[in-house]
């Protein structure tokens, strides 16, 4: 283990939906009829991550609506995505009081997602002397991956995370991570 301080950066967009389809909408709503399977799956994980990670500092990012500047600049960008579920509305909202409420910093900036957000932060953190851990099931944060920064990938539902490295990444795609970009640009992502 190391003595460096740990920050741990959430996809709160990414893990929501992640959340999302892995518990039934059915069985998590409000007396008013709101869903909450996200936020339930959510905060399990969150609390799952504090108690076996001990980070030092922790942040949530969520993307907020509108399109980001990559969908100004590229119309079809994402656009091979479905329609959000109608269950899934209002989920983030919650969320971010649940954030609130908890005390944990969530960060969102206009024109851009929440992965950009956390990749500068990332960037930052490993330069500071911080060891970074990106919780995220966009596999795109692979480029982010370096000596002080890993990703948890969740592998099924939220529960289930891989712990990716470089070493990890050539395993499973035989190439390195700083590569990762070249071949989601060759063979698309749809993370």
């Amino acid at each position: 283990m190391t003595n460096k301080p740990t920050l741990l950066l959430i996809d709160g967009h990414s893990l929501a939906f992640r959340a999302f389809y892995a518990l039934n909408p059915s069985n998590f709503r409000t007396p008013d009829g709101q869903h909450t399977n996200a936020v339930h799956g959510f905060i399990s994980m969150l609390l799952n991550l504090l108690e076996g990670e001990k980070p030092s500092h922790l942040a949530v990012a969520f993307d907020i609506s509108g399109p980001s500047f990559r969908a100004v600049e590229y119309p079809e960008y994402k656009g091979n995505r479905g329609e959000t579920p109608e269950e899934f509305y209002g989920q983030t909202e919650l969320l971010e009081e649940a954030m609130k409420a908890m005390n944990i910093t969530t960060l969102t900036k206009k024109d851009y997602e929440a992965d950009d957000i956390l990749a500068s932060l990332a960037d930052q953190a490993a330069a500071a002397g911080y060891r970074v851990l990106v919780v995220s099931g966009d596999r795109d944060t692979f480029q982010l991956i370096g000596q002080d920064t890993t990703i948890l990938y969740p592998i099924k539902g939220v529960m289930n995370l891989a712990r990716m490295n470089d070493e990890a990444v050539v395993e499973k795609y035989g190439i390195h991570a700083r590569q990762y970009p070249d071949l989601a640009a060759l063979v698309g992502e749809t993370s």
